[in-house]
């Protein structure tokens, strides 16, 4: 005895026919396979490097006794990030740009990004006067590579004051943690973690930025081709902060145990 699909299609729930609403088979609301390796690098105080799919990101962080001139002599350390794309960290390969006469403005928007997340979470105070610079290095790119780069920093900025404290316990400081993620919409529906192929179709494209307690820390969003409304704004937003929960559990578990500073009474 034989049977066709035909013969129950009435009976099937019509979500189960429906063909994967993503390229790589993802859920809407599902981020990419990601994966994080604290100190990975054999030289520099902290690292992590950061998979996010087929993007791939390594960041690592150097610890400087000395502060910029602006902070000298204010009882306060500073947390500056630097980011770049290895030449053939995509389909064909880009030029460095070193060699066209420094970073490009994309270049200095994703960095400046960067910095500003991680002050958002460090004591400056706490760290005492000292520079954190943070290099985010590209080494393969499919879309989402300022908000991996934030993500797996923060793994990294963590890594490096733990070697700092020498090993000792005790709080660090840090006052919570924070990811991002991208989010977008994508042939009518909302997406998360877009990689390339969605993002260079995204209706909607949007980078969030939160920490674990759940404040924005940057919202950059753009109708790439068709205005959205109020209730789908509400709709990424939640999409974005179901992943960056996500991702903190994902640091977290990467981490182990942090103890982070303790609000002031």
């Amino acid at each position: 005895m034989s049977f066709r699909l035909g013969d129950f299609k009435q009976q099937i729930d019509p979500v189960v026919l429906e063909k994967p609403v993503r390229p790589d088979g993802r859920a809407v609301d599902q981020l990419r396979r990601i994966t994080i390796t604290p100190g990975y690098s054999k030289h520099a105080e902290g690292s992590a490097l950061i998979q996010v799919g087929d993007t791939h990101v390594l960041c690592m962080v150097s610890v400087e006794e000395r502060v910029p001139q602006f902070l000298k002599g204010k009882g306060e350390g500073w947390v500056t990030a630097e980011y770049g794309m290895l030449p053939r960290a995509t389909t064909t390969r880009t030029p460095r740009e070193t060699g066209k006469g420094g970073p490009s403005g994309r270049t200095h928007e994703i960095q400046r990004l960067i910095g500003r997340s991680l002050r958002a979470v460090v004591d400056l105070k706490a760290l005492g006067e000292r520079t954190l610079w943070v290099d985010c290095d590209v080494i393969q790119a499919d879309g989402g590579t300022r908000t991996a780069a934030i993500t797996g920093s923060f793994v990294a900025l963590v890594d490096a004051l733990r070697r700092l404290r020498k090993g000792a316990s005790g709080e660090l400081p840090v006052r919570d943690f924070v990811a991002a993620t991208s989010v977008g919409k994508v042939n009518g529906r909302i997406l998360l973690d877009l990689a390339y192929s969605e993002d260079s179709s995204a209706e909607v494209d949007m980078n969030i930025v939160k920490t674990g307690q759940g404040r924005f820390v940057e919202i950059q969003g753009t109708a790439e081709s068709t205005p959205f409304d109020d209730d789908e704004l509400a709709t990424l937003m939640q999409t974005a902060d179901k992943g960056i929960q996500e991702l903190i559990g994902l640091q977290k578990q990467a981490l182990g145990d942090v103890t982070l500073l303790k609000p002031k009474p």
